[in-house]
């Protein structure tokens, strides 16, 4: 989720009211000033007296939020997002046991060097799947691999997709595993993670 403020926006020709929305990778202005703003072309960064201002290209742009909100936010533009690997919990600790084809660009980048060799040296399990059929047989190889960690399902996402996370939460669920954590991978697939529910009682 991002953040959201009502503003006054200056620039060199005027000023307006504005609902600020800054996302991880873009400052979205709408109201009096419609403007998407790419994070990375932003400049000049401060926070001063309540005020955000930055430069896009030559253009001046300010912000007027109050003290502690353009603070928060300029800490926020500085900081870059996480990474897809990070935020799927991979690394040299966590490697990770991959069932089903990778051709996504975004996924194949933070798979890189931290792939498992076999189920036993794999702390989770990530599996692609395209259909129903798919999901049927990645369970079923990470029941039999017997993997602790959690295991991420990779689908399609939008009106397109074979399977969707709707179909894939409710088959999950019904195996006896509970959904903890969603990302998005690429502006074509997501995924969830998942672990077994614990028994109650």
């Amino acid at each position: 989720m991002g953040l959201e403020a009502n503003c006054t926006c200056r620039m060199a020709d005027g000023s307006a009211e504005v609902r600020a929305l800054l996302e991880s990778r873009e400052l979205i202005l709408r109201g009096g000033i419609r403007r998407t703003i790419p994070i990375a072309a932003i400049a000049d960064l401060r926070a001063e007296g309540g005020a955000l201002s930055f430069r896009v290209g030559g253009e001046a742009i300010v912000l007027e939020l109050g003290e502690n909100v353009a603070a928060r936010w300029a800490k926020k533009i500085a900081t870059p997002p996480p990474s897809l690997a990070h935020k799927l919990g991979l690394g040299a600790a966590a490697k990770v046991w991959v069932i089903g084809a990778v051709d996504d660009p975004a996924l194949i980048a933070a798979l890189g060097g931290n792939r498992a060799d076999g189920p036993a040296d794999a702390a989770l399990a990530l599996a692609v799947v395209g259909d129903s059929g798919a999901l049927d047989r990645a369970l079923a190889a990470y029941e039999a691999a017997r993997i602790s960690g959690p295991v991420w399902i990779v689908h399609g996402k939008g009106p397109r997709a074979s399977i969707g996370d709707g179909a894939v939460r409710a088959y999950m669920r019904a195996a006896g595993f509970k959904d903890n954590k969603v990302s998005a991978v690429s502006d074509a697939l997501s995924a969830t993670r998942y672990a077994r529910a614990k028994a109650v009682g």
